[in-house]
């Protein structure tokens, strides 16, 4: 689970509700602070939301990026439904073509599209759909095919506990195995951004983590620039995977020293100045 170290945007940030062509979607939405250079669009990952990005978007927004971080669909503070249908990858691919075409409504194809775990595999069935919103692809976190074995196992229990329990018994239950230092987190905000989880959203996307095909051959195909940044140690996918998938992809590669599964929150000002880099060499 991502644990970012505040719920409270910076004052750069506002949230509403971004409508779209599939709905509206809740975001943290930083304005580029300096003359524009272009637009980015955050998807957060498994059991994630929004929030995770919120170290990033002061540093972004100041470099001249506007920055909207998106709650995707049965996530914290967007809509969903209680069908596991409505969670199938494709679907929320679809649902990120709408968000990008509502903040490029010139479609001018100047949208960054930023992915952390999950959120890289939705963003890579977005940009396989349809390329042309996007003017950079950045992978983060986020590996060529399913989790690693262990994680699959942890993804099936927790989909098993779903079934059964209710979003309060299996927090409870998630805590009680908490390591001693994640006790300083701040708890409640977790504990209500998860009760506001889709438990469908949750076992739907939780499936396809444990079973997502490599598809980076398709990827190396479009002629999308494309980042694959990491931490220094990761348990999801291992960093040589993720460093033999950039190799593949023929990608720019950072590991941010420091950090493991969630650069954007164990090292956020390292993080954003890979990000700026990244799109100003484009």
């Amino acid at each position: 689970m991502s644990r970012p170290h505040t719920f409270t945007p910076p004052p750069c940030a506002h949230a509403h509700q971004l409508r779209t062509a599939r709905g509206d979607f809740a975001v943290l939405d930083a304005p580029a602070r300096t003359a524009p250079r272009g637009t980015a669009l955050l998807l957060p990952g498994y059991t994630g939301s929004k929030e995770d990005f919120i170290a990033l978007l002061e540093p972004l927004s100041a470099a001249g990026y506007r920055i909207v971080s998106v709650d995707g669909r049965g996530q914290y503070e967007s809509e969903g439904t209680d069908r596991q249908d409505q969670y199938a990858q494709a679907e929320l691919a679809r649902d990120v073509l709408a968000q990008a075409a509502a903040l490029d409504a010139a479609g001018e194809g100047t949208v960054h599209l930023v992915g952390h775990s999950l959120g890289g595999q939705i963003a890579r069935a977005a940009v396989l759909l349809d390329a042309s919103p996007f003017r950079s692809l950045t992978l983060m976190s986020s590996g060529p095919a399913q989790v690693a074995e262990a994680q699959q196992l942890k993804v099936k229990m927790l989909s098993d506990a779903l079934a059964t329990l209710s979003m309060a018994e299996v927090w409870e239950a998630m805590r009680a195995l908490d390591p001693p230092e994640d006790a300083t987190t701040d708890g409640e905000a977790l504990r209500r951004r998860w009760l506001r989880h889709r438990p469908a959203q949750l076992i739907a996307t939780g499936r396809q983590l444990a079973s997502e095909p490599d598809r980076v051959a398709e990827l190396a195909a479009l002629a999308l620039p494309v980042h694959v940044l990491s931490g220094e140690r990761d348990d999801t996918w291992p960093v040589p995977l993720l460093d033999e998938m950039a190799r593949r992809l023929g990608a720019h590669r950072t590991r941010i020293a420091g950090a493991e599964h969630s650069p954007n929150t164990d090292r956020p000002e390292q993080t954003a100045a890979a990000l700026v880099s990244f799109w100003e060499s484009l």
